[in-house]
Parts: C-alpha cells; sequence; structure tokens
C-alpha cells in the first residue's frame, strides 16, 4: 500500500544491506549470490549514462535469468526463507531502474539531500524558559 504500481524502484543498496544482515544470520544459500547480483546491478546502474537502450534490456534479461536460479534455492535458515519471501513479494521493481532512465537503483541521493537538509536543524525543540 502507498507503492506506485508502475516505475518504483526498490534501493538496491538497502536491498544489499538486509541480504547481508540474513548473510550474518548464517544465510548461505541465496544470501552471498544475491548480494553479487545486486552489485552487479549497481555498477551497470553507475555505467547506464553510457549504455544503450539495447544493452539495457539485455542485462535486464541477464539479472532476472541469475535472479530465477537464485530464487530456484530452497535456503535452510529463517533469515534465508524471509530474504527469499522478501524477494518474491518485490521482484518486480527490483530492474526497473535499466527500463526507465529516470529511476537511480538506489535512493542514497534522496537520504543524502535529505540529510544535508536537516544538518542545520535543531535535533529537538527548544525548551520554553
Amino acid at each position: 500500500m502507498g507503492w506506485a504500481t508502475k516505475d518504483h524502484q526498490v534501493c538496491l543498496a538497502h536491498l544489499i544491506r538486509d541480504v547481508q544482515y540474513a548473510i550474518d544470520c548464517g544465510d548461505d544459500v541465496l544470501g552471498p549470490d544475491l548480494r553479487r547480483l545486486l552489485e552487479e546491478a549497481c555498477g551497470i546502474g553507475s555505467r547506464r549514462a553510457d549504455l544503450s537502450d539495447a544493452t539495457l534490456k539485455s542485462y535486464k534479461y541477464r539479472l532476472e535469468a541469475r535472479l530465477d536460479r537464485l530464487m530456484a534455492r530452497t535456503p535452510r535458515r529463517s533469515a534465508g526463507v524471509a530474504l527469499a519471501a522478501m524477494i518474491k513479494r518485490t521482484r518486480r521493481f527490483l530492474f526497473v531502474f535499466l527500463t526507465n532512465r529516470e529511476l537511480p537503483p538506489t535512493n542514497n541521493g534522496s537520504e543524502r539531500a535529505i540529510r544535508l537538509t536537516l544538518a542545520g536543524k535543531p535535533l529537538a525543540p527548544p525548551v520554553p524558559s
């Protein structure tokens, strides 16, 4: 609820952090290869301006095929099971940035802008005297 039904991009940097948490909790079936896949997708995103639409489409096809193979695995630990469920829920929003150049693969730029805006504000309202 609240998400766009079209052209929404999951922040891959945050997803990588969640994958790392699953790895740290013992998932060795899905997490390590999923992290590599997402890191590769971020790398493609950083080179996107120099790539043609046909190349991006090819990359998306390859990433989706690798993700298909990863999702066919059965995690043994609860963190891996939870990770697989999260990927199933958000899968259609993982690689939207490859077909919509207006969307970045991460929202790190937006978060930095918010942090800079909030940096000059006091942490607590002044106490009336």
